[in-house]
């Protein structure tokens, strides 16, 4: 069986790369599958269903028969070695799929025919544009029942614009597809070829005024002179190419070889990345060169951690050439590393390659300082370039973590920072005010596949539970108290009295202490005990169970004994005292208001302003987003917002987003208070 090439001397303008993405279930899997089949490099094509695919080789995958991360390949066809790659198609896992996009020159769209165009198609369209790709439209599934394909290609051309052109058309009952570029004549299932072939053509020269004229003298140009203006045509977005298979029959396949082989760019050819050398508004824009023989520019756009294998940095060589035994830096540290084995990844196989050059992705194994979107150079001067920013959503869908086992706290954090590490779309974090280890992801879906993958991979077991709202307590008016603190038992007494004042503060002033004791009423050497029984009181809460903040107190008077007054009686004395003045000073709880984002279609924007305001929230202001949507913003308390990711999809079919951030506290509705005074209540009790 032919084997794909791994010749590091392979000229880089043979070089293919191609990402799959698109909606799940749009079957860029088994399309997968099917060109690896087609190259000769699998004997059959695995499916989805027996879990016995190239790509998706996790366990988790497998059990649950979808893509949960990218996946890289390779094949080769008519000379072009072409680097595949596979990636989820779930928003929650976006963030697997995002990074594809920056090791690639073609972002391969794939719609399921019977489908149509759904929300992740658009958002990875989106994505591609920004990213300046050359982009194909791949229909699949051109066999399914009932499939409308004259009716989806019109669908396709309205939401992504009249330069989506069929570079094929079905034919034969969709059992085949027909070839409209090089054709000038036959037929379709969508009628002559000739007129698909003409829209083609006229498009593609428009970009350049020699073949226009050229083309208004002759009629028509033979489709083999046109590579450089298609490659224009291709690199401007004038031409999204749209191709249609059937990866289940196999129809298409073939034919979409030829395309990637014969018509997409290679990495001299497509819109290089845009890096950057410098920091902030300093930094000025570069471009790598896809020249073997330059110093070595490439990036890692996925990192893999493996409980067997260990940690593998996928990479993208955008200059030079990497072999084993080349020293590299990680992007401005000093210390370089050695490049050991170096692989072209084949799914989970590993072929063991001597060279990576412009345009290849590699896998590099074993080395703890790589980290996602890492630049590695081997030049000193290099250290301070990077890529632009890929735009990720803001994981906000959180859960609060603990070790079933007590003192695993440390492993837990070990394995959570690596499987962080794998998705930039996870966020751990221990919040202070809570006194809990959060992880956030993009969603319900994303978060439970990380805890299978711990539990079932890792073997570690957590308790989860949603997070605490970090509420806080306050008071609204002066209030004055006192506290003796007298113990007598045989020996040593302890004695201390305190008097103090409180005093409301502007909201988010925090704590002030201040001593104003005169004629040494409490000795100077206890004060400092005094405020740690009142912070110890602030830390706790008095009527809730939250930190109390925004208050002054004032300590102005109090008494002692000679021989009984220690630091323990004054501790005691202070935190009574506080306590039984906040009760007085008309205490009240404050809940955390954030500020809100909501990207969404035009149309669901209703639904999303009267759902905010059924949450205790406010709009305060829309602006117009691209391709009908609108970006609202506005306020809301976090307690109404700890599901708001499944109400969003809800109201969206999956096509809003959100970000969250604290603005600030305000007092909670007495309905609210009450039920929490009552609940620490409860529990003081219990």
């Amino acid at each position: 069986m032919p084997q794909p090439s791994t010749d590091a001397a392979l000229p880089v303008t043979h070089i293919r790369t191609l990402a799959l993405v698109g909606p799940a279930a749009a079957g860029k899997t088994t399309l997968a599958e099917a060109l690896l089949h087609q190259a000769g490099v699998i004997g059959a094509p695995g499916s989805v269903e027996r879990g016995n695919t190239v790509s998706d080789h996790d366990p988790l995958e497998i059990k649950g028969r979808h893509s949960l991360q990218s996946s890289a390949m390779h094949l080769s066809h008519d000379g072009c070695r072409i680097h595949l790659i596979d990636t989820p198609g779930a928003l929650d896992f976006i963030g697997q799929s995002l990074p594809a996009l920056e090791a690639v020159e073609t972002a391969a769209i794939v719609i399921n025919a019977a489908a149509g165009i759904e929300p992740m198609a658009r958002r990875m369209m989106d994505y591609a544009t920004g990213q300046e790709l050359d982009r194909l439209v791949i229909v699949n599934k051109i066999d399914a029942e009932g499939a409308d394909l004259p009716g989806l290609l019109a669908d396709i051309q309205a939401a992504f614009g009249k330069e989506c052109l069929p570079l094929n058309l079905p034919d034969a009952g969709a059992s085949q597809v027909v070839d409209c570029f090089y054709n000038r004549t036959g037929h379709s299932d969508f009628g002559a070829v000739a007129e698909a072939h003409q829209a083609l053509v006229e498009q593609v020269v428009e970009v350049d005024g020699d073949f226009v004229d050229r083309y208004l003298n002759e009629g028509d140009i033979d489709a083999g002179e046109l590579h450089a203006p298609l490659q224009q045509a291709l690199r401007e977005g004038h031409l999204i190419p749209v191709c249609f298979v059937s990866a289940r029959s196999g129809a298409g396949v073939p034919e979409l070889l030829d395309i990637i082989s014969k018509l997409l760019a290679n990495p001299t050819e497509g819109n290089p990345p845009d890096f950057f050398r410098g920091e902030g508004e300093a930094a000025e824009l570069m471009h790598a060169e896809p020249d073997a023989a330059a110093h070595v520019l490439a990036q890692v756009f996925k990192i893999s951690i493996d409980p067997y294998v260990g940690k593998l940095g996928f990479v993208r060589v955008h200059q030079g050439t990497i072999r084993p035994g080349t020293q590299l830096y990680v992007g401005d540290g000093r210390k370089p590393f050695k490049v050991g084995h170096l692989y072209f990844q084949q799914g989970k196989e590993h072929a063991e390659v001597q060279a990576a050059g412009p345009g290849d992705i590699c896998a590099i194994g074993k080395i703890d300082e790589l980290h996602y979107d890492a630049v590695l150079h081997d030049a000193a001067e290099d250290s301070h370039i990077h890529l632009k920013a890929l735009p990720f959503p803001v994981p906000v869908h959180g859960i609060a973590i603990s070790p079933k086992r007590r003192g695993d706290e440390q492993r837990m954090w070990e394995i959570m920072n690596k499987l962080v590490a794998e998705d930039p779309c996870l966020a751990l974090e221990h919040v202070p005010a809570t006194n809990e280890t959060i992880v956030r992801g993009l969603g319900e879906l994303h978060l439970r596949v990380l805890l299978e993958r711990l539990r079932e991979v890792h073997k570690f077991e957590v308790d989860t539970r949603p997070p605490r709202i970090a509420y806080r307590e306050t008071i609204t008016q002066n209030a004055a108290a006192q506290y003796r603190h007298k113990k007598q038992s045989g020996g040593a007494g302890q004695f201390g009295e305190v008097h103090l004042r409180i005093e409301p503060l502007p909201r988010g002033a925090g704590f002030e202490f201040l001593d104003q004791v005169k004629g040494g009423t409490i000795p100077g050497q206890f004060m400092p005990a005094v405020e740690k029984g009142v912070r110890e009181a602030l830390a706790e809460g008095v009527i809730a169970g939250y930190p109390v903040q925004d208050v002054r107190v004032i300590v102005h008077d109090g008494k002692h004994h000679p021989v009984d007054s220690k630091e323990i009686a004054f501790v005691t004395a202070g935190k009574k005292a506080f306590q039984v003045a906040i009760r007085e000073a008309g205490p009240v709880v404050l809940e955390p208001i954030a500020r809100v984002q909501i990207t969404a279609p035009e149309s669901a924007m209703g639904a999303i302003t009267g759902d905010l305001s059924s949450r205790r929230g406010m709009v305060s202001g829309t602006d117009s987003g691209k391709l009908g949507t609108l970006t609202v913003n506005g306020q809301a308390p976090m307690a109404e917002l700890t599901d708001y990711q499944n109400r969003l999809n809800a109201m969206t079919a999956g096509q809003g987003s959100y970000s969250l951030a604290l603005s600030h506290y305000e007092i909670v509705p007495p309905n609210v208070q009450q039920q929490l005074t009552s609940q620490h209540k409860v529990k003081d009790e219990e």
